[in-house]
């Protein structure tokens, strides 16, 4: 009888490398039916999705036990396999032509203690937008929970997820990193809900499909507040507001019904101003309650001259920075702690996992 072998891989497609609004373009409808697709794949055995606002990544297993077959660590397996991934993942995601010729150079894969890094990166808070965060680690524990339940994992991803999980808890408890977390959207939203109110009759806009932007609309979602987003395109708010919530809308109509939105966050990387006095002065000039403008872009794309139009208050990012930022630098403090222990784990982890190939 043959020994049975395995091969760790991860596949990802993260923040880091796609922009936020084009993220729901590699995403999967159906997290449980993408798994067992990708189960399909001849010697993949295996697999669980961690699927979030900011990454859509993929674990699989592949056993080989016939010597004839083609080993997924010697260079031909690996190509056959991970071919086959990224035709699987084609085939159940939304990717337009464009996206898929660059998806090699777009997708990044790993393998073996790369994955066992990265999983503990993740879990601890270290690899996301706002470090720390306990909200990735709620979404890590999940992916694999619900991965586990379907069945789509197995002897060694549940090992792997399971032992991953304990040790990034066990970091995040010592080292203090996921303690008192602020992001910017936190800030930003407890700001203007302290200076007007945010309660479900306010009309809520955000332009803006970045990180900054991603940041406030997970806030907001979280709050259970209702708001919709504007961008360049409408296709890059429906895009962003598929994996974050809210509601797209077209950005020239927005400007065109300005007066209906009590509360306007405005977060892009624009280098001109996106809202002016003359482009808003006669849909505003009649409005009877106020409007909040939370100007968070840097560097600025509201006008201050839209002061002058009755009821407009506005307030920049500066005002809210130094806390965030206070924030930000404590959490940056505690990374090299976090990537100590990492390094002396790894080993563990790695020796534990290969315990399993045999």
């Amino acid at each position: 009888m043959s020994q049975v072998s395995f091969d760790v891989m991860n596949a990802r497609v993260t923040f880091r490398n796609v922009p936020i609004h084009a993220l729901s373009k590699f995403a999967f409808k159906d997290v449980t039916a993408a798994c067992e697709e990708f189960k399909k794949i001849p010697a993949v055995e295996e697999c669980v999705i961690v699927q979030t606002a900011s990454r859509v990544e993929i674990f699989i297993v592949s056993n080989v036990d016939d010597p004839d077959s083609p080993d997924a660590r010697r260079p031909e397996g690996k190509t056959l396999v991970l071919n086959q991934v990224k035709n699987t993942w084609i085939s159940l995601s939304s990717l337009e032509q464009i996206d898929i010729d660059h998806f090699d150079q777009t997708l990044e894969v790993y393998k073996g203690d790369d994955v066992y890094i990265h999983l503990l990166r993740l879990a601890s808070g270290i690899d996301s937008i706002v470090v720390g965060k306990q909200e990735v680690f709620d979404e890590l524990v999940q992916s694999f929970a619900v991965a586990k339940e379907a069945g789509a994992s197995g002897k060694i991803t549940n090992k792997l997820f399971e032992s991953v999980i304990r040790l990034a808890t066990r970091m995040r408890d010592t080292t203090g990193i996921a303690d008192n977390i602020v992001s910017l959207g936190d800030v930003a939203v407890r700001l203007v809900d302290e200076k007007t109110g945010l309660d479900s009759k306010k009309k809520v806009l955000l332009i803006g499909t970045g990180e900054s932007a991603a940041m406030v609309a997970k806030t907001l979602t979280q709050k259970g507040t209702s708001f919709d987003v504007a961008s360049r395109t409408v296709e890059r708010a429906t895009g962003f507001t598929t994996l974050l919530g809210g509601s797209p809308v077209d950005f020239e109509e927005t400007l065109a019904g300005f007066d209906k939105y009590d509360i306007v966050f405005v977060a892009t990387t624009s280098d001109y101003f996106l809202i002016t006095y003359a482009r808003i002065r006669l849909v505003m000039e009649e409005k009877k309650k106020g409007t909040l403008i939370l100007d968070l872009s840097d560097p600025r794309t509201v006008d201050e001259g839209i002061t002058a139009l009755p009821g407009i208050k506005l307030l920049f990012r500066d005002q809210i920075y130094e806390i965030y930022e206070e924030n930000v630098k404590a959490r940056d403090g505690l990374v090299p702690a976090v990537e100590k222990i990492i390094q002396k784990e790894l080993p563990v982890l790695s020796a534990t996992m290969g315990m399993l190939d045999n």
